[in-house]
């Protein structure tokens, strides 16, 4: 068991507010002895915490009692943080990392032990595409009844303020933004598709394993059609395909192979894209990264 103090990695404090009275804060101020308590209850000794590590969460290599290694983690606390132990024991390590333990107080996750520096990031495009096509397929499964997640038109309806308020910031993107807003209040209406979703897939968000070659991680589970997962993947490194020659087409052609190798209408799969593109370069543009958010933007408006 560990007794040396436990110092939150340099990338999870810089992301989260500034305001020493937030939520976010306080659950920093209290990560350490969170962190130190389901070492000594869950009997794990602690290796080391992974840095620079994620901006939604503090991830510690630990070992287990009997010396498997495996991952503790902790998001950051939020309603949609709550979920992914929920969507993780529904796909019970099928394309997904196994979740071994969890403590709902705390909201620490007992994780198995993945490669983090191996993602499909690592691989060429064209595989890494063909391998992310294959994994988020796996995850593509009935949510049960009464199951807790929200759905996309929940999610909409919670984005739909955010692009309201876009004016301001993205004037020149008055058009796509307003196509952006019909899609968020008409797409959720027009499938009837009811599958559980990663919510936030995306080629850094597979990482290398033993029993299986390619597992997801940290996701933002959504329940609705599989076009709103697909259009993560269709947006993942949107700056290398914007970077190359022909960009408009190429995107108008992987929009066209990912839907019909999974298939999903590609009509749905590019307004999703489209909607997802808007939402997020208005999120960044918001945040202060223009640049990005106007990169989203035109990556939008190609579509």
């Amino acid at each position: 068991m560990a007794t040396a103090p436990i110092e939150p990695p340099q990338r999870l404090v810089s992301s989260l507010s500034g305001d020493p009275d937030s939520p976010a804060q306080q659950w920093l101020r209290t990560l350490p002895t969170l962190v130190q308590q389901r070492l000594d209850a869950w009997e794990l000794t602690l290796e080391r915490v992974h840095a620079p590590g994620g901006r939604g969460s503090l991830l510690a290599l630990v070992r287990q009692q009997d010396g498997t290694p495996a991952a503790l983690k902790f998001p950051v606390p939020g309603r949609r943080s709550a979920h992914e132990a929920a969507a993780l024991e529904i796909w019970d390590g099928w394309g997904a990392v196994r979740l071994l333990r969890s403590d709902e107080e705390s909201g620490a996750l007992l994780l198995e032990r993945l490669q983090s520096a191996v993602s499909l990031r690592s691989l060429p495009e064209a595989k890494a595409l063909l391998e992310a096509a294959g994994t988020v397929r796996r995850l593509w499964v009935a949510p049960g009844t009464d199951h807790p997640f929200e759905t996309l038109a929940g999610r909409a309806e919670e984005a739909a303020e955010a692009l309201r308020t876009a004016g301001a910031l993205t004037r020149s993107a008055g058009p796509l933004v307003e196509e952006a807003q019909e899609l968020g209040r008409t797409l959720p209406a027009g499938s009837d598709e009811r599958f559980l979703l990663h919510g936030a897939f995306r080629q850094g968000k597979v990482l290398a394993g033993e029993r299986a070659p390619w597992l997801a991680i940290g996701p933002d589970p959504v329940v609705g059609e599989r076009a709103y997962d697909l259009a993560a993947l269709v947006l993942d490194r949107f700056e290398d395909v914007m970077a190359g020659s022909g960009a408009a087409a190429a995107v108008r052609r992987r929009v066209a192979k990912l839907a019909d190798s999974l298939e999903v209408d590609r009509e749905r799969l590019r307004h999703w894209t489209l909607y997802r593109a808007v939402d997020a370069g208005v999120r960044e543009a918001a945040v202060g990264d223009r640049r990005r958010g106007e990169l989203l933007l035109e990556f939008a408006a190609w579509l």
